[in-house]
C-alpha cells in the first residue's frame, strides 16, 4: 500500500525521500522525482513530515528508535504520520516518546484495497489533534478520497482493527456460506447472484442496523426468534450434509441467550445490545459519567 501512496505525492509535485528495507522496494522508486534514501535516519533527516506504513510495532519502533534513530533526525515540531496496522498500545508508548523528543504523533491507517491506493482511492482513519489533521489533509489527498477523523490519538488504529476484525470474520462466513451451497449441491454462481441481491451479500451495517438498533428502534421487523429458527435449520442442513459451520454454531449460542434474556419478539439487530450488555458497555459509560 504504501508504494501507490508514496507515487501519488510524488506525482502532485512533493519533495519525497523514501526509503525501505527491501531493495526491490527501494529500487520501484529509481527514476521517479524522488531521492532513496539509504537508512530511516537519511530519509527522515531535517523533515517536517514522516510516514511510517511497516508490517508490524517493532519494525515501526527500529526505524524510529532503533540503530538509524530516525525520530532523532527529524525537524524539530515535525509531525510522525504513522500508517501501519499494529497494536494500539504500540502507537501510544510510540507517542510518548516522540513527545519527549518535541515531535507530533498522529495515527492514520488506511482502509480499502491495493487497487484502490494505485487508483488513489483509499479511505484514511485518522486519530490525533484536528489541527494536524487540518495540516496533513492535503497530503492525504494525494491518495486518498475520503478522510474521516475518528477521534484523538490511538483511535486510528483502533478504527482500522475494528473494520479489519469485520472484514475478516466476513471473510469466513462467506466462505462458510458458499461451502455450504456446494455441500447441498447448488450450482455456485446462481449461489452467489442470490445472496449478492440480499442483506446477506449487502450487509446489515448498510441495510438492516442504521435504520434499526442504530436508531434507537428494536420493534421487530424480523424478530430474534425468527432468527433463531432460520439459523437452527440451517445447522440441521449443514449436519446434514457434513457441512461443517462454527461460526453458524457459535452465533446460534447468542440467538439462544437472546431468548434467555427475553430478547426474543425485539428485532434481530437488537443482537447488539445483548452483546453490549455482555461486554458491559453500559457499565463503562456510566463509571465515565460518574468520572466526569
Amino acid at each position: 500500500m504504501g508504494g501507490p501512496m508514496a507515487r501519488h505525492l510524488i506525482e502532485k509535485g512533493h519533495a519525497l525521500r523514501v526509503y525501505d528495507i527491501a531493495e526491490k522496494a527501494r529500487e520501484a522508486f529509481r527514476g521517479l522525482d524522488c531521492r532513496i534514501a539509504t537508512s530511516p535516519r537519511d530519509a527522515a533527516r531535517g523533515a517536517h513530515y514522516l510516514f511510517t506504513m511497516l508490517p508490524e510495532a517493532s519494525h515501526v519502533r527500529e526505524a524510529l528508535f532503533g540503530a538509524h534513530d530516525a525520530a532523532a533526525a527529524l525537524e524539530s515540531g515535525a509531525l510522525v504520520i504513522e500508517m501501519s496496522t499494529v497494536d494500539a498500545a504500540a502507537t501510544l508508548a510510540l507517542a510518548d516518546e516522540l513527545r519527549t523528543l518535541g515531535l507530533r504523533i498522529m495515527d492514520a491507517p488506511v482502509g480499502r484495497t491495493p487497487e484502490h491506493a494505485r487508483e488513489g482511492k483509499l479511505l484514511v482513519m485518522a486519530g490525533g489533534d484536528s489541527a494536524d489533521l487540518a495540516e496533513v489533509r492535503p497530503l492525504f489527498e494525494c491518495f486518498a478520497d475520503e478522510i474521516v477523523h475518528v477521534g484523538p490519538l490511538g483511535h486510528g488504529i483502533r478504527m482500522k482493527l475494528v473494520n479489519n476484525y469485520m472484514a475478516m470474520v466476513g471473510l469466513v462466513l462467506t466462505a462458510e456460506a458458499l461451502m455450504l451451497a456446494r455441500k447441498c449441491g447448488l450450482d455456485r454462481p446462481t449461489a452467489v447472484k442470490v445472496i449478492q441481491g440480499t442483506v446477506a451479500g449487502r450487509g446489515q451495517i448498510n441495510t438492516n442496523f442504521p435504520k434499526k438498533v442504530l436508531a434507537g428502534d428494536i420493534t421487530p421487523d424480523f424478530p430474534l426468534h425468527m432468527g433463531l429458527k432460520d439459523l437452527s435449520l440451517a445447522l440441521a442442513l449443514g449436519a446434514a450434509v457434513g457441512a461443517p459451520l462454527s461460526l453458524g454454531s457459535a452465533s446460534r449460542e447468542l440467538f439462544s441467550l437472546a431468548k434467555a434474556w427475553g430478547r426474543s419478539e425485539q428485532d434481530c439487530t437488537a443482537m447488539l445490545l445483548l452483546l453490549e450488555d455482555l461486554a458491559r458497555c453500559g457499565e463503562e459509560q456510566r463509571n465515565a459519567t460518574r468520572d466526569r
